[in-house]
């Protein structure tokens, strides 16, 4: 409970004068009593504020008188200036003063305390004091020579209460000092003198503990007639003494080995520790060897501006949880190294990394490194301009110097080179979590780490800010795209502490191949990775894309086709066809179609573009996903204008790309449209790409598991590609196997594409899945297809694909009127 006098402030008026009122507030911020003055300050009558917390009359948090920045000023007997909240709602200054302060536990009872006579005391209250406190009473009588024990003293040496047990076999317990327990023994029953020793004792069960042992004569007469006293169990103290101990030494031994400087003090500014480079430092600097208890504004005496400053810092680092500063290690003129200083609070009790709020101040430590590399006033000027200064790492002008170097110094010979281009994901919501200054500390160790990982004849590069690369010369294809995947793991496992928070994240990544054909521009190399990285990032992030580079060729139309998706998707403009799959082992009603897309000219009568000139592109772009959705989009909604074909609609495919199976959203999509839909969800089919699938089995299978539950069904598309669409056909939770054209070209006359097919038809249909023959385009190939037993069929043989206004039902005239067409 405190009590605070509060009167309003004015510049141009004498302190102490003014209206005041007094309030008593409890820890929790709740106020307890207001006076009679409190509605001329505050606005508030006395029992408006009782009760309430004290945040009612104050403008922010930061004016809480039990905050760490104001609560030690106060409680120093100063004066504090916060702003206050009128009843009226208007905002004024006042003045806070301390009158009495006292702990809410420390209030005084009404109870008494009287001494009890020992004979009162029950015997079951001396078994859980003994219990609690880890004792027993002894008592030795001297005529009899018989020892009596109280349950304690048994549970100490861990016996069975009422053990029957000799003092000889008592001191069998005793490790060693057998022989002093007996004289102090002797010498308390002859001179009746008290004794305490510590004794190291082996319990019944071989444990090792540590006790006390209190002996004093008992006297009847004027002749000590008894021994009594106790035996008190000091293990606990000894264990955390020893543990005391190891973390000393392993403090003094961190320390030692610790380039840097480490330092603690008090909150008066007495050392606690420090380690061996601080010391040298400090003596070289200022002449005097520190040592253990030394006060720092003593030992600064004769230097003021430098007692000053570290006066200064230390204070702010009381105040504050930490915070970092880099300058050089003293003010004094000449060229000194640049240190970086992290300073972090101590205090008495702290949680999981979490000051808490009622806890206080126990003193600081500091930890500085040696920055003087980087640092920009160390007078390289030519090191400035070729290095990052917060990762010392090369920098986007070096990099790419060295990168043109590289690439004229082929001399259009084939190379074994690759560019690595880097950006961290997610990198923003760092400066939220612990601000700039981690950021940077993030950044710097994440550099030093991609600086020793690389080998030595690469070059490792922070272009910009969460942006990297690394230029990876004389290294094949296959262990450049080994280095990439090492790199991005070696990220995703970097984790950096800072304050109690752990930050780490992942990085997206473009890994360009440079060969014969490499142009030797550094811009437009740059320019390819980081469209590569791109690609990566908008796929699903934490992965590496992969290209061969190329030169821009003189008719490179990419913008322009870039205008026209783009145009085609704002105007919900795509131009759909289908293509029917045909029945071909037997007879099934319904149509089965897969959908396609084309994109309209630039102009009236320009060429459409069809898929292999506009899905490279808009993949590139990140436009795929987008023109995905707007195929169905535009399917559903010319589907929903026929509602006749609804009964014969039994299969509707639309193709995937891999934004799409990457896209954790793709599945709610889904659902959102055909909940509106008048078609089942089970006609509709989603086609995954079987190298999509090969490269993330785990995402696709958990898409499929979403469109399943939705009542959609999943085809792989392109099965047959490569030896894992086998274990791809089996495992995979997909419904349709579609067979890829590489299998179908040869299919009549080849046997080996026979087999392949045969058995990916017997793999699908012993894990209950449809297959679909692709690219049938003669009759030798669909004679084959039949002989096979493939349940459908598509391909120009069977019919090309066809505008989707063409598969309206056919026209029915009835005598109510004409249906269809």
């Amino acid at each position: 409970m405190k009590e605070f006098v509060i009167q309003r402030y004015r510049a141009d008026a004498p302190a102490g004068t003014g209206r005041q009122t007094l309030l008593r507030i409890d820890d929790e911020g709740k106020v307890l009593f207001a006076d009679n003055n409190a509605e001329a300050v505050l606005g508030y009558d006395a029992s408006e504020l009782e009760g309430v917390m004290v945040h009612r009359v104050l403008a922010s948090t930061e004016d809480d008188p039990f905050a760490p920045v104001h609560r030690h000023r106060i409680e120093s007997g100063q004066n504090v200036l916060v702003t206050l909240r009128h009843k009226e709602g208007f905002f004024y200054t006042a003045s806070l003063s301390l009158r009495v302060s006292m702990r809410d536990s420390d209030e005084a009872a009404s109870a008494r305390i009287t001494q009890q006579e020992n004979s009162a005391i029950d015997p079951r209250l001396q078994r859980c004091a003994e219990s609690a406190a880890s004792f027993g009473i002894w008592e030795l009588d001297i005529t009899s020579n018989q020892i009596t024990w109280t349950e304690g003293l048994y549970r100490v040496l861990e016996l069975k209460p009422g053990t029957d047990i000799t003092p000889e076999q008592a001191l069998f317990y005793c490790q060693s000092g057998q022989g002093r327990i007996r004289a102090l023994f002797r010498r308390c029953a002859h001179t009746g003198a008290p004794f305490t020793i510590e004794l190291n004792l082996l319990t019944a069960q071989q444990k090792k503990i540590r006790v006390t042992l209190n002996g004093r004569a008992l006297k009847a007469g004027g002749r000590v007639r008894k021994l009594g006293g106790t035996l008190v169990d000091r293990t606990g103290e000894m264990q955390r003494d020893q543990a005391r101990t190891r973390a000393e030494k392993i403090l003094s031994a961190t320390t030692a080995a610790s380039p840097g400087l480490i330092a603690a003090v008090d909150k008066n500014l007495n050392l606690l520790h420090f380690n061996a480079p601080y010391a040298r430092l400090f003596a070289s600097i200022f002449g005097v060897t520190p040592q253990t208890g030394d006060n720092l504004s003593q030992l600064l005496e004769k230097y003021p501006n430098e007692r000053h400053l570290a006066e200064q810092l230390w204070r702010r680092a009381f105040e504050q949880d930490s915070f970092v500063v880099d300058m050089p290690i003293t003010q004094q003129s000449g060229e000194w190294p640049v240190y970086e200083f992290h300073y972090q609070r101590l205090t008495d009790s702290q949680n999981d990394g979490q000051t808490d709020s009622k806890s206080e101040t126990t003193g600081a430590v500091v930890v500085a490194s040696d920055i003087s590399n980087r640092a920009s006033n160390t007078g390289d000027s030519e090191y400035r301009y070729r290095h990052d200064p917060i990762t010392g790492l090369t920098n986007r002008r070096e990099f790419t110097a060295r990168l043109q170097r590289s690439m004229e110094q082929k001399n259009g010979e084939s190379a074994e080179s690759s560019l690595l281009y880097l950006n961290l994901d997610a990198f923003g919501h760092f400066n939220s979590t612990a601000g700039n200054g981690a950021c940077d500390r993030y950044l710097r160790e994440l550099a030093s780490s991609l600086d020793v990982r690389n080998r030595p004849q690469d070059t490792v590069s922070r272009l910009s800010g969460d942006t990297f690369a690394l230029l990876i010369e004389n290294c094949t294809e296959s262990a450049a795209r080994k280095l990439a995947e090492d790199i991005l793991s070696l990220i995703r496992n970097f984790v950096f502490e800072w304050q109690g928070h752990q930050l780490q994240t992942t990085a997206s990544g473009g890994l360009l191949i440079m060969g014969k054909n490499t142009p030797t521009d550094p811009e437009q190399l740059l320019g390819q990775a980081a469209d590569l990285c791109h690609d990566a990032k908008t796929s699903g992030r934490n992965r590496v894309h992969t290209a061969h580079a190329s030169r821009p060729k003189a008719d490179d139309s990419s913008n322009e086709y870039v205008d026209q998706i783009r145009k085609a998707l704002d105007q919900q403009a795509l131009i759909l066809e289908f293509q029917s799959l045909k029945p071909v082992a037997s007879v099934t009603w319904g149509d089965h179609i897969e959908i396609f897309s084309r994109i309209p000219g630039s102009g009236e009568h320009e060429a459409w573009l069809q898929p292999d000139q506009f899905l490279p592109v808009a993949e590139r772009f990140d436009l795929a996903k987008r023109l995905d959705r707007q195929v169905i989009l535009q399917t559903l909604t010319w589907l929903a204008d026929h509602r006749l074909l609804e009964p014969r609609l039994k299969y509707c495919g639309f193709n995937l790309s891999l934004a799409s199976v990457l896209d954790d959203t793709f599945a709610d999509f889904m659902e959102s449209v055909i909940r509106v839909s008048n078609y089942p969800a089970e006609c509709f089919c989603l086609e995954v790409r079987e190298a999509h699938a090969t490269q993330y089995p785990d995402e696709v299978a958990v898409l499929c598991d979403a469109l399943h539950r939705i009542g959609c069904r999943v085809a792989l598309d392109g099965a047959g590609a490569s030896v894992e669409s086998y274990s791809l056909a089996a495992k995979l939770p997909v419904d349709v196997i579609k067979l890829d054209r590489s299998l179908m070209l040869r299919l009549g006359d080849d046997p080996v594409q026979q087999i392949m097919v045969e058995a990916l038809h017997r793999i699908a249909q012993e894990s209950g899945k449809i297959t679909v023959a692709t690219f049938i385009e003669n009759d030798d190939i669909l004679r084959k297809v039949r002989t096979l037993g493939i349940h459908f069929g598509q391909g120009f043989r069977l019919g090309p694909p066809k505008p989707l206004a063409e598969l309206t039902p056919v026209a029915v005239d009835l005598s109510t009127g004409r249906i269809g067409g």
